[in-house]
């Protein structure tokens, strides 16, 4: 039941089928529910346990298929390659301000930052990303543009920048909870 339970609420009726005797107990089981309960006749613990999970894991990717062929899907992926797009013009200003600065590997800032941001949303593939991930990419981007502009504008060292950026992202990311 608890495994069942992982799934949701179990739902269940008593069925009286005639005057006497004791009422028959009818479980309504939701699809995960039901799908995971087919998987465990005759099973140990340790395969009941692996059944649980993968089946959590197919209806988490059934969910984010379906959720990726929605309009709202690819309408914030569109948005989120032209935030994208602003960020990287803005951290090719910083390529140059840090190679002005003695940096001998600034070409490799837009990796850092690009880490930097799908770290904090919480994502590994911008392509395998829930549109909740996206907008939080996109937010992430925002906040690393701004503050690279403004230390740009105040002339800060291009690693003091870097630090103001992970630092502003860590904190909007404490305050929306996003990890």
């Amino acid at each position: 039941m608890k495994r069942l339970e992982t799934f949701g609420k179990i739902e269940f009726s008593d069925f009286k089928s005639g005057k006497r005797g004791r009422p028959t107990r009818i479980y309504n089981l939701n699809e995960p529910q039901a799908t995971l309960l087919i998987t465990f006749l005759d099973n140990t613990d340790i395969v009941a346990d692996f059944k649980t999970e993968l089946v959590r894991q197919f209806y988490s990717m059934k969910k984010f298929i379906f959720e990726r062929q929605t309009k709202s899907w690819e309408e914030t992926r569109r948005i989120g390659k032209l935030t994208r797009k602003s960020e990287t013009d803005t951290i090719k200003k910083l390529v140059e301000y840090a190679k002005e600065q003695g940096s001998t590997h600034s070409d490799k800032l837009y990796m850092t930052y690009s880490k930097l941001a799908n770290k904090m949303a919480g994502i590994s593939s911008r392509e395998k990303a829930t549109v909740a991930q996206l907008n939080n990419l996109s937010m992430m981007e925002n906040i690393i543009l701004n503050v690279i502009e403004a230390g740009l504008e105040a002339n800060r060292n291009y690693k003091q920048i870097y630090k103001d950026c992970k630092e502003r992202i860590q904190m909007v990311s404490k305050l929306a909870y996003l990890n």
